[in-house]
């Protein structure tokens, strides 16, 4: 029955399915994404604030992240336990395996929240937080209040797979939305009108996340295809055991960039501080506002590149499950152009106008030194934009073939093997400027690696689709 009713990514149009599924999936990862950004913005243009502040801001990024990825192995992995659940009509396991999510993420969360207070200052020094005392004690202060959004997040984010499992896309894709847009609201009012600092801008996040939990909790009360009860949220080990490790891919994905951000942002306050400019005090903390902006406009366009791959999945998966390879290798031909034209946008906007770019961010507010590092910053971290965006397509394209291992190994490759170790070593040789080289770099060799799997991948397909006919 299921089958019958999705006959139609079998005959659709290619294109319009991937404007279809893409476009929610895009849609929500921008609006998480905004998250941070919308902070940064608003912390950058309060002259009170300024480069101390975005420093801050990025120094604590990471951690988000590292929340972020045990909520989407624990929502992703549900999500695809679910589905087949359901595709299976085994309810009592789908049922089951939702509440044990539910219950696990809020513990995962709870721990997650206590670790984060208990160490706090050893953790934000790892991360680079002693580029300075000011930007320690904006780190302080956003990290604490951020912490206590922890659960929300986690919540939130964990509950929007299992959502769209249930076949809600659009409501999962709404109460992100509006969590996002409860932030911007708030932002401005408490970081301008209440001038609450770093303080305002955490607290306006965490009202967003708790809005977005909210609709979560709302919604598990009025599932359709599953109905929640007591007993559902009961810990099964064995459901666990089955839906964790089909989240690992996702939590590998997310974790891997904390490896690399932890690099990235200690190299920039060692080898910044034997900088001839930024080895002053009162300019230590450009380098790493300026890489954290930077990474947050690439954030934006992987967000695209991300959303488009990811919504096809489902299409991929029917198509190859009906035998129909011809369709798999379209789809891969389109994403893949579709992948570098994204990434030949992004390339040109840093290229062309990257201090425009840095207006957004307060450059107004700050030295010249802020500007120039911004400009070439963005010029060089980011020139290899195409190749990232079809590094990422690559990845997730495997991962909907079934390939998650070679995906993973892939993935770890770019994020930690490349990400981390030339962030190490190009300083070396480079100094702070190795730093903005790292990245390109990474994403060039990547993309070598990358250029055999999809040579292979067409190759395979072409000759399944033969011994199919």
């Amino acid at each position: 029955m299921e089958q019958k009713s999705n006959k139609f990514l079998e005959t659709e149009r290619i294109g319009t399915l991937m404007g279809r599924y893409a476009v929610p999936c895009i849609i929500s990862l921008l609006v998480a994404a905004l998250y941070n950004i919308v902070d940064q913005i608003f912390i950058a243009n309060a002259g009170y604030l300024g480069s101390y502040g975005n420093a801050a801001n990025t120094v604590v990024f990471p951690l988000t992240v590292v929340a972020l990825a045990i909520a989407v192995m624990i929502g992703d992995g549900c999500c695809a336990f679910v589905s087949i659940s359901l595709g299976a009509d085994e309810k009592e396991n789908a049922h089951r395996s939702i509440g044990s999510a539910v219950v696990l993420c809020i513990i995962g969360s709870l721990l997650l929240t206590a670790v984060y207070f208990l160490f706090q200052n050893p953790i934000l020094t790892l991360f680079g937080g002693r580029v300075n005392e000011e930007t320690f004690r904006y780190s302080r202060e956003y990290f604490t209040y951020i912490s206590m959004g922890i659960p929300f997040y986690m919540f939130g984010q964990a509950m929007n797979p299992i959502i769209r499992s249930d076949g809600s896309p659009k409501f999962a894709m709404i109460s992100t939305l509006a969590g996002a847009a409860l932030n911007i609201i708030l932002d401005p009012l408490f970081i301008f009108g209440f001038h609450w600092g770093m303080m305002g801008a955490a607290v306006a996040t965490v009202a967003g996340q708790v809005l977005t939990a909210g609709l979560a909790v709302w919604y598990l009360c009025h599932m359709k295809a599953v109905r929640l009860e007591k007993k559902s949220f009961l810990l099964s080990g064995r459901l666990i055991g089955k839906f964790i490790p089909l989240g690992i891919c996702s939590f590998l994905s997310q974790i891997s960039l904390v490896a690399a951000m932890a690099a990235i942002n200690n190299m920039i306050r060692k080898y910044g501080a034997l900088d001839e400019v930024f080895g002053k005090v009162q300019y230590a903390q450009i380098p790493m506002a300026v890489v954290g902006i930077v990474m947050k406009f690439f954030q934006i366009v992987i967000s695209v590149a991300v959303g488009m791959a990811a919504g096809c999945i489902p299409i991929v998966g029917f198509n190859i499950g009906a035998g129909r390879k011809d369709r798999a290798r379209e789809l891969f031909s389109r994403l893949l152009l579709a992948e570098a034209l994204v990434g030949a946008a992004a390339l040109l906007i840093v290229e062309l106008m990257p201090r425009q770019l840095i207006t957004i961010f307060g450059a107004a507010n700050e030295s010249t030194y802020y500007t120039d590092f911004a400009v070439k910053s963005f010029r060089v971290y980011l020139c290899m934009m195409v190749f990232a965006c079809v590094n990422k397509g690559t990845f997730i394209y495997l991962q909907s073939l079934g390939k998650a291992l070679a995906s993973t190994l892939l993935s770890m490759v770019r994020e930690v093997v490349f990400g981390v170790g030339f962030a190490l070593l190009l300083p070396l040789f480079f100094g702070l400027d190795g730093v903005l080289y790292s990245m390109p770099v990474s994403d060039f060799l990547t993309f070598l690696m990358s250029a055999v799997v999809i040579l292979y991948t067409y190759r395979t397909l072409k000759q399944e689709e033969k011994c199919h006919e």
